[in-house]
């Protein structure tokens, strides 16, 4: 950062003030620290108990690792996104993602090779036992990047919509594979020339927004699905991060610098990071929270 500063232009959300300064760091370095576990968590040994929904030690980023090394990836694409959509709770942890994807332990799941095909039926099943999966055995509810989601069967923007558009993006027998492949095929393999395109396709799925596609991707970058990265912070339509570009670039989360400008510092300062956009896009939105004094996020 101090080189950069003396390179190129201060930064006023923290010249001269070094606890925020050092708070920014400590931001930074948490999200490393979360992308880099992504990343490796497929290297380390996987229990089986990790994909199953029943489970109290389900965890759909370790489940999609094991689909992937067992050479499932379409369920490892599809897991992702259920990852997604429903977020992990603060106190209910993943409970959404494994009453919906395990069916209520009902003798079945809602895999990606069961719900490509029977997409009417799923959101048959999700208005039928809607008010279950809300209040069966422990409570439930989205992430925090999804706390005004639905779990609703029939409205344009509940989880039945969701995976029905997700489904039609994808356009079976077209496979995420084919998806993917055509991506990067359309951006001569340019990790972020495909992370663009990919990014702007996912528009088509209902309740995805800037956040969701934006997590998506990375997630799907960062298990090693697909070599893709984003090669700028996606700040159009952006709330935290954008405070906090504007934050430590303007002095003032209110600043009015557009988010086309900060983009273009943002992309020179990782220059001297090196730390890649998915981790300052992150550190950015929980430092502007709390800018002095370092609060750990989660969700």
């Amino acid at each position: 950062m101090r080189r950069y500063e003396g390179d190129v232009e201060p930064l006023p959300g923290i010249e001269g003030d070094p606890v925020r300064r050092t708070v920014l760091v400590e931001q930074l370095v948490e999200s490393v620290r979360r992308v880099r576990f992504v990343q490796t968590v497929g290297k380390r040994e996987i229990s089986a108990i990790r994909q199953d929904p029943g489970s109290d030690l389900f965890d759909p980023i370790r489940a999609a690792a094991l689909a992937k090394e067992q050479g499932d990836i379409e369920e490892a694409f599809w897991l992702v996104f259920l990852l997604v959509h429903f977020g992990k709770h603060q106190k209910a942890g993943w409970s959404y993602l494994r009453k919906v994807y395990g069916r209520l332990d009902d003798g079945g799941r809602w895999t990606w090779k069961e719900t490509r095909t029977r997409v009417r039926e799923f959101r048959k099943w999700l208005g039928k036992n809607e008010r279950r999966i809300k209040c069966s055995g422990s409570p439930g509810g989205f992430g925090n990047h999804r706390k005004y989601e639905s779990l609703d069967a029939s409205s344009p923007r509940g989880t039945g919509a969701a995976v029905e558009t997700y489904v039609r993006w994808i356009d079976p027998p077209r496979t995420h594979k084919d998806v993917f492949a055509e991506a990067n095929a359309a951006a001569n393999n340019c990790r972020h020339g495909a992370f663009e395109q990919l990014y702007r396709s996912m528009v088509a799925v209902a309740s995805f927004g800037r956040t969701a596609r934006f997590d998506y991707l990375t997630m799907i970058g960062n298990l090693g699905l697909v070599p893709i990265e984003p090669g700028r912070p996606y700040l159009l339509g952006a709330t935290g991060p954008l405070r906090g570009a504007r934050l430590l670039f303007a002095g003032t989360r209110h600043a009015q610098t557009s988010p086309r400008a900060l983009e273009a510092e943002i992309q020179v300062l990782d220059s001297y990071l090196g730390v890649g956009m998915q981790a300052l896009e992150d550190a950015l939105c929980n430092w502007q929270k709390s800018p002095g004094h370092f609060l750990p996020f989660r969700g």
